[in-house]
This record gives C-alpha cells, structure tokens and sequence, in this order.
C-alpha cells in the first residue's frame, strides 16, 4: 500500500511540476483570447522569456534578474503582436506564427552569438536557479500516514513559479468575473461595438490584455530555464505553447476547466517519462516513440472533437474599426 501510494504521489509530483508553464500560457490564452485577440504566440513569447531568463541569470547569477528579463522579452512580443493586430489591424493568426518563427530563430542566433555553445547558454549555478521550497512542517508530519506523504511528498519540494502558476488560476478567474478590467475585457471580446458606444477605449484594453498575457509567458518562459531545467537548450519549449492553446479550447477559455486540461497534458507527460521500456500485460514493450507523443496526439484528437463544439468569443480574430 505505502509503495503505491509513493509511486502515485511522485506521478503527481511530476504532473505539478510539468504542468506549471502549461497552466501560465493557458492563463496568458485567457486573458488575450477573451478580449478578442488570438494568441498563437504563446509558444514563441516563452521561448523568448526562457531565453532571456537563462542568458541573464548566467551572466549576472541571479535567478531574479532573469525573470524580470523574462517579463521584459516576453511583454515586448506581446506588443509587437499587439502593434500588428490592434494598431494595424493585420490577421492575427499569421502574427502569432511569425513570433513563433522569430523566437525560434532569434534565440538560437543570439545564443551562438553569445556563448558560442550552438544556441544553448551556460549551466546555471545553483544561486541563478529558482530553489525548490519546503512547506512549514512538511519534515514534522512526513511520517504520518496518507496526509504525511501528501503534504511532504506531493504539496511541499516545488519551486515558488510552480505555486505561481497555480495562484494564477484563482487570480485570473478573479480578474476575468470579480473586477471592473475583467468586465470590460470579456466585454469587449464579445461586441467591442458596444464597448466603443460606452466611451472605453477598445485598443487600449486589448493591449493591457496581451500585456497580461506576456507576462504570464514570461513567467512559463522563465519556469523552464532557471527551474524545470538549468540551462536554455533550442526551442526547448518543445510545442508547449501549442498545448496550452489547446488546453484553452478544451477548457473552453475558463481559467478553471483551462487548468484541468493543463494537468490532464502534464500527467501525460509525467506518465509517458515513467512508462518508457516498461513491459505491460498483454501489450508488452511500449515504444518510446509512442510514449513521447501521446501528448501531441491527444492535442490533435481534443482540437479535432471539441474546437467546433467549443464557443469562442464571438469577436475573437476580428480587428475592430470604428469604421465597421
């Protein structure tokens, strides 16, 4: 019993863990996509934010400073996306996958450039990471059965980005339903005409709601860098972003059910690392291969069933004029 109970609450652990950049670009997805601005981008606004979190902590050794680097990166592609669609007017979709291409393409140059280690940066000591944090009690009540395990084991041990990223769910569904911003913005990714007839400004909430959205990214950019891992490898974001997007469609741009799909990708995740060259009854061998996809494959077939059945923002992708 106590062996099963370890090895369900390390897969948990684990889905925690893989789930926190997920759960920060699909927050991030909220709060652009709900003001009626589609976020392609995510993937490449936290490729960036992983980028300039690594590169700064190396050089100066501070962990700190690479998230607020991060947070810089990440809100001025939020803006460039946002100068292109809500200045410009231009399709929304082609401007999240050229931030995308740029991302990819530019952090691998600079990386060369800087550290000439084929794209990657320096190993970070272990000053310039984000810690892994112990809850207050979690040695004291580590023995006890069941609770023990659960407080010391699965909810204590995480880094302050991982609690970060949970904290944002309740914060989002707080600003999006309880505040007068959150009012605004679903309002105007609904009918920004009669956002427009009240006298606010539609620009100017749909830039403060990408801003919102690339600090989010800067935070899951950041999370992979200097916690999840020590060092920025090459598009080491991996198509996380794209995950998010479809976790946000699944979720149907809730904070809430968003979130449930995020941790339904991170166990997948986490069960795909510990499935791998296990032999199952039956089945047999499992192929790696087959392991590391399930959860790409289970963004296609959850985009294919749900995103015509899921209700978008009815001005979602449409560039408003006053002219219209």
């Amino acid at each position: 019993m106590n062996d099963a109970l370890l090895i369900a609450v390390s897969a948990l652990d684990a889905t925690l863990r893989l789930s926190a950049p997920l759960i920060f670009c699909a927050m991030a997805g909220v709060f652009s996509e709900r003001s009626g601005i589609v976020d392609i981008g995510l993937e490449g606004k936290m490729l960036a934010g992983a980028f300039a979190a690594a590169a700064t902590a190396a050089v100066t050794g501070s962990v700190w400073l690479g998230l607020f680097c991060a947070l810089g990166v990440s809100v001025a592609m939020a803006l460039l996306h946002g100068f292109a669609c809500i200045t410009h007017k231009g399709n929304q979709v082609v401007s999240g996958l050229a931030i995308n291409i740029l991302a990819s393409g530019l952090t691998v140059a600079l990386g060369i450039a800087w550290f000439q280690r084929g794209g990657q940066t320096p190993a970070l000591e272990a000053d310039a990471r984000f810690a892994a944090i112990t809850l207050p009690g979690a040695d004291s009540v580590a023995d006890l059965p069941i609770i023990g395990v659960v407080y010391s084991e699965l909810l204590s041990g995480h880094n302050i980005l991982v609690y970060m990223a949970f904290l944002s769910v309740p914060l989002t569904a707080w600003v999006l339903y309880k505040t007068r911003f959150g009012l605004r913005l679903r309002a105007v990714g609904e009918n920004p005409q009669a956002v427009d007839t009240a006298g606010i400004s539609v620009a100017w909430l749909r830039y403060r709601s990408v801003i919102c959205a690339g600090l989010l990214c800067g935070l899951a950019g950041a999370y992979l860098s200097t916690a999840q891992n020590a060092a920025f490898l090459k598009d080491m974001s991996a198509g996380k972003g794209y995950i998010a997007l479809a976790a946000l469609i699944f979720g149907k741009w809730r904070p809430t059910q968003a979130m449930l799909a995020c941790l339904l990708f991170g166990f997948l995740d986490a069960l795909a690392a510990r499935l791998q060259g296990v032999e199952l009854p039956i089945i047999g061998e499992i192929p790696v291969q087959l392991m590391q996809a399930l959860p790409y494959i289970l963004t296609v077939i959850l985009l294919a069933g749900f995103i015509g059945r899921a209700i978008a923002p009815k001005a979602i992708g449409i560039p408003y004029s006053k002219e219209r």
